[in-house]
């Protein structure tokens, strides 16, 4: 198999080569801690060899489950937040038509998301959607408690057990929690439902290869064990062993931190395919949530390219010189489309004429990258061969490895999220939820001033 490739030469407009290399050994340093386990947030790091624990065994309980929900239902709602939504919705609509919901004949059922936000017309529009299609839920949740899913699962548990009976509806569900312990587990346990566990170490936005990730993939028809063995291959690639020059992940760690020490403050991951786009969503929560604190962090952005490029492509290429770009390309598309040549020429298109639309976009993926450099805008490169469950698989772990890597440079726990319970505190004392008192009254008080 072909390999992925990693170019930070282009750089050079904000960092030298010196500067980027200083950091190699700090590099080793970061990831030696990622398995020697003494760094900050070491309970946090069952991912770094979660590919190479995955067994055959594993795999197939995951497919056979995923066939049972596939044998009863049209579509299937996975209900989650943060990394137990994220995950496998980046990796599905990488690996789906982009138009399969007008095939008039599926063999895959339809697979939904719920729990990923609190708006009443989305489960409403979503509830009524549903109202023609047989039915089952994956429920993902470590605690169960969660606001967001939990409001959703309600929802969909009464609406499943309201039209299959009790015991059924117990067949439709399955739920992805804590081996032991939390609300979702003893209501599992409880109904009778067949479970899949996030391990402890495992935190949401490191946890797609995961039954979170991987269970309600396989429903969708997704290749689930290429995609494990895609990320084990890149698991061996950045091994704390592998050398830095054959490392991508550590250079790349390094190339963004020393950049980031230069002024360097957001990073914007574009690529050229459309399917990527959730790719990116998904990128954006394990960067900002893992960098972003103690007052630190590379603030994620994303553009998908070319259609940005006729919006914020004006901010990246004129705009404050704050910026780095990382570019996600893909060598091969899966189809091949030709540009024909029109006898009138009107659009002054002909000297297109017998050129595949792919090559169009490479060069103007390759324009874009030079104006950008030109114009003081870092560019680092990351070449995919093509867009297919081992590639996506080894494309997300070496992320995963690289933010590891690229948190504790940056001087974080890279495995916390102390900012995320900030909301949920005012949220819930502004809903007069049991316990809650003093900080209802209070923030009542500070919103009547």
């Amino acid at each position: 198999m072909e390999k992925i490739k990693l170019d930070i030469s282009k750089t050079a407009c904000g960092v030298s080569a010196a500067e980027v290399e200083a950091l190699k050994d700090d590099s080793a340093r970061a990831n030696a801690l990622l398995y020697n386990k003494q760094g900050a947030g070491n309970d946090f790091l069952g991912w770094v060899n979660l590919p190479s624990s995955i067994t055959e065994a594993h795999i197939e309980d995951i497919k056979a489950t995923a066939a049972s929900l596939r044998g009863k239902a049209e579509a299937v709602v996975v209900i989650g937040i943060g990394g137990s939504y994220l995950g496998a919705k980046a990796v599905l609509e990488a690996m789906s038509d982009s138009f399969g919901l007008l095939r008039k004949k599926r063999t895959d059922p339809i697979v939904l998301f719920a729990g990923q936000n609190i708006s009443e017309d989305y489960a409403y529009e979503l509830m009524e959607a549903l109202k023609e299609y047989s039915l089952a839920v994956i429920v993902i949740s470590k605690s169960g408690t969660t606001t967001e899913p939990a409001i959703a699962f309600r929802l969909f548990k009464a609406e499943i057990e309201k039209r299959y009976g009790k015991a059924e509806a117990a067949s439709r569900i399955v739920a992805v929690t804590d081996k032991a312990r939390g609300a979702l587990k003893t209501l599992a346990t409880n109904e009778g439902y067949k479970t899949f566990v996030i391990p402890d170490d495992v935190g949401g936005r490191y946890s797609v290869l995961t039954p979170v990730g991987l269970l309600p993939l396989a429903v969708a028809g997704v290749d689930i064990a290429a995609f494990v063995k895609g990320a084990q291959e890149m698991e061996r690639q950045t091994g704390e062993e592998v050398p830095y020059e054959q490392n991508l992940a550590r250079q790349y760690a390094a190339a963004r931190n020393a950049l980031y020490r230069k002024g360097y403050k957001t990073e914007i991951l574009a690529s050229y395919e459309p399917k990527l786009q959730y790719v990116s969503e998904w990128w954006k929560q394990l960067y900002g949530e893992s960098e972003g604190k103690d007052g630190k962090g590379i603030f994620p952005a994303s553009v998908t390219l070319t259609a940005d490029l006729h919006s914020m492509g004006q901010y990246i290429q004129d705009g404050e010189r704050t910026l780095m770009e990382t570019v996600i390309s893909v060598e091969k598309p899966a189809h091949e489309v030709v540009i024909e040549a029109d006898g009138e020429n009107l659009d002054g298109l002909n000297f297109l004429a017998g050129k595949r639309i792919d090559q169009v976009n490479k060069m103007a993926e390759l324009g874009t990258m030079l104006a950008h450099v030109d114009g003081g805008v870092p560019n680092i490169k990351i070449s995919i061969p093509a867009i297919n469950e081992y590639y996506i698989g080894a494309l997300l772990y070496f992320f995963e490895k690289a933010c590891g890597i690229s948190g504790y440079l940056l001087g974080v726990n890279p495995f916390n999220q102390p900012g995320v319970e900030a909301y949920k505190k005012n949220m819930f004392a502004l809903l007069d939820k049991p316990g809650y008192e003093a900080e209802s009254k209070a923030i009542r008080e500070r919103l009547a001033k």
